[in-house]
């Protein structure tokens, strides 16, 4: 009699947008965290699924493309190829990467998207949305811009980072359209939603369970005082996944395809040929998967943590058999300022990993990380960084290292550090660095997990 098939923790990081390459920002929060827990994990004999991919459907995408005069397809290919070498050289490995480039994707998904609208799991619904008077544009995500009707933050279409709530043209205020400053006007259209009120009873019972930071719970706290939204599910818009069926003519939205997306992708991971059929992928991930974290950043809160949950029970998971949640990190800047893509204030990871030991680098982000805290990464500091560690890696040890008596104790923090609940790189690294200083093989497994190396 066959065995039966282990149950799985599925590991997930936010697929980078792909209208810039990486830069040392993104590697120092949700990338290489994942990689560490995974590792970890399986070092411990359990059972990963990790997953990983690339969004090239935010119209930030277009946006940028339309900004410097390039082709878009061929900026996404660039991006993406970019994107890859990226993880590669920074030693982050998955087992399955999500490409919304490959032979079928979009029919898949727009399939998938329109047996949720006709079983009524993404009900249709009339909404006002908004417009430029200029350019004619729907105003959404990277199209709109204002300030948070919450608490007055600037913001775009989608998320605040201010106070990290759901944001768009029908709840911001001094609201204009982002890419020629035109002024709002309001249209009726008839769209498949996310209606968020609809789940609040599962939503409840699973954040009383999951695993969620202090702030993530605030803002969960924050949304529950009133009414949840509906969110639409697609657009009449001019960027995305195009719609079939009851959604033709509009755009998937891109909140909820990278959500679905991984709904289809583990499905298809666990079992290969599984038919593209949203209860077919939820059977799988009733009979397989055990547990999932995701791994973000605060401003990402809102989706994983409130949107995410709900569109899992939309496309037939059950939440009642998930464990686990969220590991989430602060905000990490360069020189005291945030990084940023456009204003060109960045450290891009390949330029970075072309001459530095990529163990080196992955040892600083994880010592480094903005964890509980945001940080900060100048070169001064990594260079000090590399200097101190290069000859412990190579066998050095230093005066006044740990008395041997409590060298165990150190392991066992470190690798404690690295599991799924109160996951710490931070505390991970600075034990490794207290093992390698005694020398010996103490750190052996921290130190395979840390660096990606033996």
């Amino acid at each position: 009699m066959a065995e039966p098939e282990p149950m799985v923790d599925v590991v997930s990081i936010p697929p980078p947008t792909a209208n810039g390459p990486l830069h040392v920002g993104h590697l120092s929060g949700p990338y290489l965290a994942a990689d560490f827990a995974a590792r970890a994990a399986r070092a411990r004999g359990e059972h990963v699924l990790a997953m990983a991919g690339v969004d090239v459907h935010q119209n930030y995408v277009l946006t940028r493309a339309e900004l410097d005069g390039v082709d878009v397809d061929k900026m996404v290919d660039g991006y993406r190829d970019d994107i890859v070498e990226a993880f590669r050289r920074a030693r982050i490995g998955y087992d399955a990467f999500v490409d919304p480039r490959a032979e079928g994707y979009a029919p898949a998904m727009a399939g998938m998207v329109a047996r949720l609208v006709e079983r009524g799991a993404l009900p249709l619904r009339e909404l006002v949305l908004h417009r430029c008077a200029g350019c004619a544009r729907t105003l959404h995500h990277s199209y709109v811009e204002g300030l948070c009707g919450a608490c007055g933050h600037e913001a775009c279409g989608g998320g605040c980072e201010g106070c990290g709530g759901f944001t768009s043209a029908q709840t911001m205020v001094e609201v204009r359209c982002a890419r020629c400053g035109g002024a709002p006007v309001p249209f009726t259209a008839t769209i498949p939603v996310l209606d968020l009120e609809r789940h609040r009873p599962a939503l409840q019972s699973l954040w009383l369970r999951a695993e969620l930071p202090v702030d993530v719970r605030a803002l969960i706290g924050t949304a529950l005082q009133g009414e949840l939204p509906a969110i639409p599910a697609a657009y009449p818009t001019d960027w995305g996944v195009p719609g079939t069926g009851p959604i033709d003519g509009m755009r998937v939205d891109v909140y909820v395809e990278v959500c679905l997306n991984l709904v289809r992708g583990v499905a298809h991971a666990l079992q290969p040929g599984v038919e593209e059929d949203p209860a077919a992928y939820a059977d799988v991930w009733r009979r397989r998967v055990r547990g999932m974290w995701n791994f973000y950043g605060i401003d990402n809160a809102y989706f994983y943590g409130i949107m995410w949950p709900a569109l899992l029970a939309s496309a037939g998971v059950d939440l009642g058999g998930l464990a686990g949640m969220s590991v989430v990190n602060r905000f990490f800047t360069l020189d005291g300022f945030k990084f940023s893509t456009s204003r060109n204030h960045a450290i891009w990871a390949n330029d970075l990993l072309a001459d530095a030991d990529p163990a080196i680098v992955r040892l600083f982000l994880a010592f480094n990380r903005p964890d509980r805290v945001g940080s900060d990464f100048t070169r001064e500091s990594f260079e000090a960084f590399a200097a101190y560690v290069q000859p412990l890696l190579e066998g050095a040890t230093r005066p006044h290292a740990l008395p041997p008596e409590l060298v165990e104790a150190e392991r066992r923090r470190g690798e404690l550090a690295l599991r799924y609940t109160d996951f710490d790189a931070p505390l991970a690294a600075r034990a490794l660095l207290a093992l390698l200083a005694v020398g010996g093989d103490a750190g052996a497994t921290l130190r395979s997990v840390l660096t990606g190396g033996a």
